[in-house]
């Protein structure tokens, strides 16, 4: 994980709130391990180290024997494939609304090009190109998806999705199935989907385009990896928080599903020490499998920094 000076963490946090009031809260940052549990696909049953998808993780602290939650985020694969609104978005996009792992069919469809090493007489080279495209950006999301595939770590919500139409004949307030990838089946799963991330600034979309910037929600970063199909390493995820967290005497992090009552079941456990000065250092352990750990750093109380460098 990469590390921000206290300075440096608190200036930014004025800038993310504005000029006018500084930000009382912490910043925290976490190195999350890789075999950390993944939620499911929203439309898939769980699998190894997974978790359905109705979850959500919590960040609890404990001060004078008092436990209390600091934030909520969620763990899940960088794009969800069986999700109804893993849509392209925007003016770039050719074909807005359309479930992009349909996206190389539609595209084949509009060239009538199935196989770009073995193009149809007539076909231009801009044809040719534009289903090869296609193909690599599919070859793409089927890598990052896979066992060693991306994982973010993200807001949490749980609004859900407006309900799946069986076919692409389905009513308005209906979201078409994947498959639907005619104009207007792309126009009424685009708005669907819209209207619901506009409702919901915490729904979590992510998408392959740009794997930082999701189309709903907000990414805080990702589970460490050191191997991936990006070819580096990547992790570490961080969040500002309201509390101050000073005085803290131990840190846990919970999964529990969503709508039940207590923190859920505690993944890890940490307490903190000042390595750094202003900077609280927290070693996890997991109690349910002591070879799980994780690393937090916590920059506490953002709003009073008398540490001098």
């Amino acid at each position: 994980m990469r590390r921000a000076t206290r300075g440096t963490v608190a200036a930014l946090a004025v800038t993310l709130v504005g000029c006018v009031k500084g930000f009382d809260g912490a910043n925290v940052q976490m190195d999350l391990s890789p075999a950390t549990p993944v939620q499911a696909d929203v439309l898939a049953t769980p699998g190894p180290g997974e978790l359905p998808a109705a979850m959500h993780f919590a960040l609890y602290a404990t001060k004078d024997n008092a436990p209390f939650e600091v934030v909520r985020f969620e763990v899940h694969h960088i794009v969800d494939t069986s999700s109804p609104c893993f849509i392209d978005v925007g003016d770039h996009v050719p074909y807005p609304g359309l479930h992009v792992t349909q996206f190389a069919n539609r595209t084949a469809q509009d060239t009538g090009i199935m196989d770009p090493s073995h193009p149809p007489a007539g076909a231009t080279q801009q044809q040719i190109e534009l289903v090869a495209t296609a193909l690599t950006r599919m070859a793409k999301i089927a890598a990052i998806t896979g066992p060693n595939g991306l994982v973010a770590v993200t807001s949490a919500s749980t609004t859900p999705y407006p309900a799946m139409a069986a076919d692409c004949n389905g009513s308005a307030d209906q979201i078409p199935p994947p498959q639907c990838m005619d104009d207007a089946s792309n126009k009424r799963r685009l708005q669907l989907c819209q209207q619901t991330w506009a409702k919901d600034s915490q729904l979590w979309e992510g998408t392959d385009r740009v794997l930082t910037a999701p189309l709903n929600g907000t990414t805080f970063g990702e589970l460490l990896n050191p191997m991936t199909p990006l070819g580096t390493p990547v992790g570490g995820a961080q969040m500002f928080v309201d509390n101050p967290l000073v005085g803290i005497d131990s840190y846990a992090i919970y999964f529990q599903a969503d709508g039940m009552d207590g923190p859920g079941t505690q993944l890890y456990f940490g307490t903190p020490t000042m390595p750094t000065r202003g900077v609280w250092h927290v070693h996890m352990v997991s109690p349910i499998n002591p070879m799980l750990t994780a690393e937090m750093a916590v920059f506490s109380d953002l709003g009073q920094d008398d540490v001098s460098f």
